[in-house]
């Protein structure tokens, strides 16, 4: 394949783009030059329509698109970048032909880097409604439903939006939350993943059989990096609450500390499972 990856000046970016680059051709779009071999770096916005133009002479089979304005940028900065950036972005390769396309969403869509939020249900379906109040978890919700306005509009696109959790690398190991007030971000906080696996999340996504829709997958360790079991913490967090959330999947023996986020959908669409547990050996 002919393979576009933005955002690779970033860890994970960077990583993806060496992994896929052994077997496919490897373009990188970022802001700073990707230091990867055997890839072909392109500085450039994503969100600016000069900068695309540099792109004008592949035509792609596939674009993976990890470049975003983080939960540290300004509310206009997340709309312009995440939204609409990436609304011209998938504009100009669906334009071009391109018809597969995975996008790096986060778990944040669902507004839970609030201390304000409270989970519908848990673990947290793929699609669970987006809460948010700060916005970066809303320009990625809308980042998603940009995803199904184009789909509507083109009913051969496969369009894949992973929600991401938290990615670690490989040589530091998460320390599993203790009882305690509930602070910002806090389900991102117990929601990560190593960066190998997330790199063969992404990899399995954009190389999957084409599937014309738009899917949105959670992509979490199935493990909770918590030191008590799921349902102790959430009262701690929630208080009364917490009576209103069904926690029943993790009162099963063996499921205590299972993902706030339901994973299942990802492993039987993707054959993707975490391989590397967050809890400490």
């Amino acid at each position: 394949m002919k393979v576009l990856i933005t955002g690779t000046s970033g860890f994970i970016g960077r990583a993806l783009a060496e992994d896929m680059s052994v077997e496919h051709e490897v373009v990188c779009l970022s802001r700073q030059p990707t230091e990867v071999a055997g890839v072909t770096s392109l500085r450039g916005n994503f969100s600016w329509t000069e900068d695309l133009q540099q792109l004008d002479r592949w035509n792609f089979d596939a674009l993976v698109h990890l470049a975003a304005v983080t939960g540290a940028g300004t509310e206009a900065d997340l709309m312009r970048v995440n939204v609409m950036g990436s609304y011209g972005l998938l504009r100009y390769m669906a334009d071009r032909g391109c018809k597969k396309f995975t996008l790096a969403s986060s778990i944040a869509a669902v507004g839970m880097q609030s201390v304000h939020f409270r989970p519908l249900e848990l673990p947290m379906s793929d699609e669970h409604p987006c809460l948010d109040r700060d916005g970066y978890g809303f320009s990625k919700y809308m980042m998603e439903e940009t995803t199904r306005y184009l789909a509507r509009q083109n009913d051969n696109l496969d369009i894949i939006n992973i929600r991401l959790s938290s990615v670690w690398p490989e040589d530091r190991v998460p320390e599993p939350r203790q009882p305690g007030p509930v602070g910002q971000w806090g389900m991102g906080a117990i929601s990560c993943m190593y960066l190998s696996d997330t790199v063969r999340c992404f990899r399995l996504a954009a190389e999957s059989a084409h599937k014309s829709g738009v899917r949105i997958l959670n992509a979490v360790a199935p493990q909770a990096a918590v030191a008590c079991s799921v349902p102790e913490l959430m009262r701690v967090w929630y208080g009364v609450d917490a009576d209103a959330i069904d926690m029943s999947h993790y009162e099963r023996v063996g499921h205590e500390r299972n993902a706030v986020y339901d994973v299942s959908r990802i492993a039987a669409e993707l054959g993707f499972v975490a391989g590397r547990s967050v809890l400490p050996e």
